[in-house]
């Protein structure tokens, strides 16, 4: 599929050409006979470029241009006018027009243009995204970790990601669900689509509906514009369903037949639409228990238990939690315009003896709040909240382990770092957040028994 295409001309015969001959070619063709009908299809269809002419009856392409370029939508817009003058070309530009085509028009050259506008959409979507994640911004994290479940989830998540089946993320809360959800999305031949969320247990029912599903004017009291639900707005990428066991059990069937036949149907409408979306649903409570207590069908559970990815608690991850911990205080110091402070050994000690029932996201607060604390080069236990400053025993974790001095079990973290990256040191100081100095300092301190 070339990408989805709203052509906007006021000569039925041509409208019909072009929808015809770009729809053969792989484009998903929308048509509108007039600006003003073009712009109330933008309210309910999200699309990747425009096609349109430059003579329109009342608002002419070039107002239709610097309209859409005003409201911010971002989106290519390619004018054809049957007059190629360079002044038809400068008006349309200038008005933000992607490009510029005269009539009589080649089916190819126009298919071509379109198909770089296209790519140029999706292109400026992904820089856009990788900018939001290299600002640092907190929640929009990878997974992060060495330990063997979590490089045995990034193995499958690589895997699953390149396949379309519908995924079912399980885990506590606060262990990254969503972070895998983002993970499927970037890592998979949709990464250039958009990848769009919702938490299930956050609207009742009828907003809900209307949030996956979208509605037409009329359809409730306030319903004044149609309105593209998240089904239509994930088209070409992901959707993530958060708190999937949530999900009212009136909406539960019309989920399973969006699921199953790729169409759904707004509230009010008239008709089905047509969608493609990756579906990636999370839970962290029991859906097997839910399905036996009838409160979540079974139809459903099987149609998004198809794959399953479970990510694995905080305290099952050992040294992770350090390697989380510096990743964190870097990550806040710079938000702050302030200079990395590493983790004093008494506070990295108190880290590796909680418990964490909030997983990463109660290390990240808490993180968070040492890091606004600090008032030295190094993240105390006084700068970690309340429930950090008391020993508490880890479960899972064997007694000697638990007993052992910090420095002992940095030693052996470090050792077994270097054995994964195969003795590159500079690729285990990134890793461990260090700098090379520092880790040949470490090193040096070392003795043979403890590699």
């Amino acid at each position: 599929m070339h990408g989805r295409l709203l052509i906007v001309d006021d000569e039925r015969s041509m409208l019909d050409l072009l929808r015809d001959d770009l729809g053969r070619r792989g484009f998903r063709t929308h048509c509108a006979e007039s600006a003003e009908a073009a712009l109330d299809l933008l309210e309910s269809e999200d699309v990747d470029v425009v096609l349109t002419d430059m003579h329109l009856p009342q608002l002419d392409g070039i107002a239709f241009c610097r309209h859409l370029a005003d409201s911010g939508r971002e989106l290519p817009v390619i004018v054809m006018t049957g007059f190629g003058s360079i002044d038809a070309a400068v008006s349309a530009m200038r008005a933000g027009a992607y490009d510029f085509i005269t009539k009589p028009v080649s089916l190819d050259i126009l298919a071509l243009a379109l198909e770089r506008a296209v790519e140029r959409r999706r292109l400026t979507e992904q820089v856009k995204r990788l900018s939001e994640s290299e600002r640092g911004e907190p929640g929009r994290e990878t997974l992060i970790g060495e330990s063997p479940v979590m490089r045995r989830l990034r193995a499958l998540v690589a895997r699953v990601a390149e396949t379309e089946a519908t995924v079912l993320v399980t885990g506590e809360s606060g262990t990254g669900k969503e972070l895998v959800a983002r993970m499927l999305h970037e890592r998979s031949h949709r990464a250039r689509g958009p990848f769009q969320a919702v938490n299930c247990a956050a609207l009742p029912g009828a907003l809900m509906e209307s949030e996956l599903f979208g509605h037409r004017p009329g359809a409730f009291t306030d319903a004044r514009a149609p309105r593209a639900g998240l089904f239509q707005q994930a088209s070409g990428g992901t959707l993530f369903l958060d708190e999937v066991g949530e999900l009212p059990a009136e909406l539960q069937p019309k989920l399973l037949r969006a699921l199953e036949t790729r169409r759904i149907r707004p509230l009010g409408a008239e008709r089905e639409l047509e969608v493609d979306v990756r579906l990636v649903a999370a839970t962290n409570s029991d859906l097997e228990a839910a399905v036996a207590a009838g409160r979540f069908r079974e139809d459903l559970y099987y149609r998004l238990n198809v794959i399953r990815v479970e990510v694995p608690p905080l305290r099952e991850r050992g040294a992770d939690i350090l390697l989380l911990a510096r990743h964190f205080a870097a990550q806040f110091a710079r938000a702050a315009g302030r200079p990395a402070a590493d983790l004093a050994p008494a506070a990295a000690r108190r880290l590796l003896e909680h418990g964490w029932p909030g997983n990463v996201r109660e290390l990240r607060n808490g993180i968070e709040r040492a890091v606004a604390l600090a008032d030295g080069e190094s993240l105390t236990v006084g700068d970690l909240p309340a429930a950090l400053r008391s020993p508490q025993a880890t479960p899972g974790l064997p007694e000697p382990e638990r007993l052992l001095p910090l420095a002992t079990v940095e030693r052996r973290y470090i050792a077994q770092v270097l054995e994964i990256t195969k003795g590159n040191r500079s690729a285990a100081a990134r890793i461990l957040g260090l700098d090379r100095k520092t880790l040949w300092r470490k090193l040096g301190a070392a003795t043979p028994s403890e590699h």
